[in-house]
C-alpha cells in the first residue's frame, strides 16, 4: 500500500493508475523531450516510496547518457549491454532486479542502491530513445506490479514524446 498526499492509501495498481493520469495531464501538449523527462522524473520520484534515484538515460546512437533525473549524481555514460540499464537497452526488455549485488556486471553509481527496475524506451519506428531507471535502497523493492506500473507510466511518457506511437 502507498500513502498519497491526501492521507489515504492506495494499492500499487491504483497508485500507478493515478500517476499515469497525472503524467498524461502534465505532459499533454508539451513537445520538449527534456522538459517532459524532467517533470516525469520529479513526479514519479516524489510520488512513490522508497526510491533513491529515478531518471532517464538517453541513447545517443552509441551509448546511454544520463538525462533528467531525481537523486544523487549518477554515472554519466553506460555502454549497451553493460549493467542493468545497458542490458535493458540492448535486450529491449524491462529488467526487475531484486538484489543488485546478485546482478552480474551491475554498475554501482550509488552504493546505497539495493534493487532496481529499468524500462527500455522504444519509439514507434523501433529505434531506442533510452531507458527509464529507478533505484531503491531496499532489497526486493520492485515486483511484477511495479513492472506493469512502470511500463504503463513509460507508455504515457512515450506517447507524449513520440506522437507516432
Amino acid at each position: 500500500m502507498f500513502e498519497i498526499k491526501s492521507g489515504h492509501t492506495l494499492g500499487k495498481r491504483a497508485q500507478y493508475e493515478e500517476l499515469a493520469q497525472q503524467a498524461r495531464g502534465m505532459l499533454a501538449g508539451e513537445p520538449s523531450l527534456i522538459a517532459n523527462a524532467a517533470n516525469f522524473a520529479a513526479l514519479v520520484f516524489h510520488s512513490l516510496p522508497d526510491f533513491n534515484w529515478a531518471g532517464f538515460y538517453l541513447y545517443d546512437g552509441t551509448e546511454l547518457v544520463v538525462g533528467p533525473f531525481q537523486g544523487k549524481p549518477a554515472c554519466i555514460r553506460i555502454a549497451l549491454g553493460r549493467g542493468v540499464c545497458g542490458t535493458a537497452a540492448q535486450t529491449r526488455q524491462t529488467q526487475v532486479v531484486r538484489d543488485v549485488n546478485s546482478f552480474d556486471g551491475h554498475i554501482a553509481c550509488d552504493a546505497a542502491s539495493q534493487s532496481e527496475i529499468v524500462v527500455p524506451l522504444v519509439k514507434a519506428d523501433g529505434s531506442l530513445l533510452g531507458v527509464w531507471d529507478v533505484d531503491s535502497p531496499s532489497v526486493g523493492r520492485f515486483d511484477e506490479e511495479d513492472r506493469a506500473g512502470m511500463e504503463a507510466l513509460c507508455a504515457v511518457f512515450m506517447q507524449a514524446v513520440d506522437p507516432q506511437r
